[in-house]
């Protein structure tokens, strides 16, 4: 879907105090599953929320049953999420919604590493086709 065209990304969140911040991203893109879906992205801007994107840059998407990241054991099933893991994570979008600001578990719930250490409320990845 996205590796023909030119897309941009931004991901919006928000966390348990009702606060909201962006991390925007020029270039997106993501391979085909022959591929890995490698993902792809560059020309961050800071929209209050760190880059935590960008060292998964070129890392294929790993999940529970199928390990594509460079850690010696599955960043998957270890964080309880799929994503673009690189040795693990520093955003980890897809990992469980803990209820709550603090936890424990931090490591396993929706992180973006550079604006909380852990959970968010929520977390939302937008892309738009660049014309």
């Amino acid at each position: 879907m996205t590796r023909k065209r030119k897309y941009v990304l931004r991901v919006d969140m928000e966390d348990f105090e009702g606060n909201k911040v962006f991390a925007l991203y020029s270039s997106f893109s993501v391979d085909c599953e022959t591929d890995g879906y490698q993902l792809h992205v560059s020309g961050f801007t800071d929209g209050g929320a760190g880059d935590s994107l960008s060292i998964h840059n070129d890392q294929k998407f790993s999940t529970f049953d199928k390990d594509q990241d460079p850690w010696g054991n599955n960043c998957a099933k270890y964080h309880l999420g799929g994503f673009w893991y690189n040795s693990c994570h520093h955003a980890n979008p897809n990992g469980l919604y803990l209820w709550m600001e603090d936890s424990p578990h931090s490591t396993i719930g929706v992180v973006w590493l550079t604006w909380k250490g852990n959970s968010l409320k929520s977390i939302i990845m937008k892309i738009k086709r660049v014309i």
